[in-house]
């Protein structure tokens, strides 16, 4: 959002995905405000600015992202409240943006920039008991499409997630993607290591990806999980980081038999799967004010932060609620 006139043309993408995804009239307008609002305030007072528009038709909403990378917001209690706006905008700031939304969070820091995440619609489906999710998947530079997939399976007290990072970047690497995202949803609450054997056998087809596949279980407390490649999964507490591996392999590809591990969910924590686009050393501190927040958030800040820039990148968050 480099300048004022990519407000409108972030305006046409939202209508589309307001139409792709059912929204009623109503609601439509409400996404065109919201889309307005936030991407004006990114063209002339962000550093780096940018909207990222998603389309949740199985909820009949949109999600919009807007992160920069500062000033950040030094009274953010006074920018949400009534009448304040950031300066000729046709809402009325970031209050507005929450009243038009089914569902806003907010994070910033100063200087370090701002994430606000606005879900406009019905929001038809039903939330899991055990976890809430969130997650930001961004192409390689100079790609259309993007060669990373995520998906979640709530189901009462489980909950499971994938990320599948096809080799390479573009069509072929986002085929292997979606082939991985196919064999997860046929049975997403099966064992991490048997679901893995599975999309193997899946990707033989394709160029082949890395894959991390776990389950979360709230009711025992742990985290399955297995993997081939380098897409990693870290836990993070406000008193924890543990890192969770895959072993080495392409699924598709060669891989030797799936290995499956199990390790304690702790309360409040953060379930954080990410690609090899994202840098792997990231301050678990970084993500400390977000425990308690939307996973999308931290998802957001991290590939805001620590994206390397060269290649495609997908952070899923999966966080356990209270």
């Amino acid at each position: 959002m480099e300048d004022t006139s990519r407000v409108g043309e972030a305006r046409r993408h939202a209508a589309q995905l307001a139409e792709d995804c059912g929204l009623d009239e109503t609601d439509a307008g409400r996404l065109a405000l919201v889309v307005t609002e936030l991407g004006t305030n990114l063209a002339r007072h962000a550093v780096k600015g940018r909207m990222l528009l998603s389309p949740r038709p199985a909820r009949r909403e949109v999600e919009v992202i807007a992160v920069d990378e500062g000033p950040g917001i030094l009274d953010l209690e006074r920018s949400m409240g009534d009448g304040y706006s950031t300066g000729g905008t046709p809402g009325t700031g970031l209050g507005a943006v929450r009243r038009l939304s089914r569902h806003f969070d907010i994070h910033s820091s100063v200087p370090g920039g701002t994430v606000v995440l606005a879900r406009v619609g019905t929001g038809v489906a039903q939330d899991s008991q055990a976890a809430c999710t969130g997650a930001v998947s961004i192409a390689a530079p100079g790609e259309r499409v993007c060669g990373d997939g995520w998906g979640f399976a709530l189901h009462g007290d489980i909950a499971a997630l994938v990320v599948a990072d096809g080799l390479g970047h573009g069509p072929d690497a986002a085929e292997a993607a979606a082939a991985a995202l196919e064999a997860f949803a046929e049975d997403p609450l099966a064992s991490p290591s048997l679901l893995l054997e599975r999309t193997h056998q899946r990707l033989r087809s394709t160029r082949g990806a890395a894959v991390m596949l776990l389950q979360a279980d709230a009711a025992t407390g742990t985290v399955r999980s297995a993997g081939a490649g380098n897409v990693m999964a870290r836990l993070v507490s406000g008193v924890s980081d543990r890192a969770i591996l895959g072993q080495h392999g392409t699924a598709g590809v060669t891989i030797r038999t799936p290995e499956e591990q199990s390790i304690p969910w702790p309360d409040h924590a953060l379930l954080v799967v990410f690609s090899d686009g994202i840098e792997s050393r990231w301050p678990a501190a970084l993500l400390a004010p977000l425990l308690g927040r939307d996973p999308a958030l931290a998802a957001a800040v991290l590939v805001r932060d620590h994206c390397r820039g060269r290649d495609d990148a997908t952070v899923a968050v999966l966080r356990r609620k209270d």
